[in-house]
């Protein structure tokens, strides 16, 4: 399984950003999904997840309310939706694919896709 993400970019504070996740597989509802990032000098933590059917949702405290994490197994992507961004939100996003029923700790994940730089000024 390939995982490619894209949309990051740089974004004034209080901006909004739509990354995806478009898997190389015959059906990404096989697979629980989540979004991690990882911050210069700091540790990669996870951000968010959706269960395969998309009826499920999970999310770091600090990003609850401000961004969203919906799924169109149709199209075999997974989305990020940021709003309110904040300059700590800057880091590398990626996402990853879980044959579990969760993707949201690094022990849930077998697949991990390159990441995309979101940047957020101030």
């Amino acid at each position: 399984v390939q995982l490619q993400a894209s949309g990051g970019g740089l974004v004034q504070a209080g901006g909004s950003l739509r990354l995806s996740c478009v898997a190389s597989v015959r059906t990404i509802s096989s697979y629980a999904m989540g979004w991690f990032r990882q911050a210069p000098g700091k540790e990669r933590e996870f951000v968010a997840a959706v269960s395969r059917t998309g009826s499920t949702t999970y999310y770091t405290d600090s990003v609850k309310g401000r961004f969203t994490i919906p799924r169109e197994n149709a199209k075999n992507t997974v989305y990020l939706q940021m709003s309110s961004l904040k300059p700590e939100d800057t880091a590398v996003y990626s996402c990853a694919a879980s044959s579990s029923s969760y993707a949201r700790t690094s022990s849930d994940i077998d697949y991990w896709g390159k990441g995309t730089l979101v940047t957020v000024s101030s």
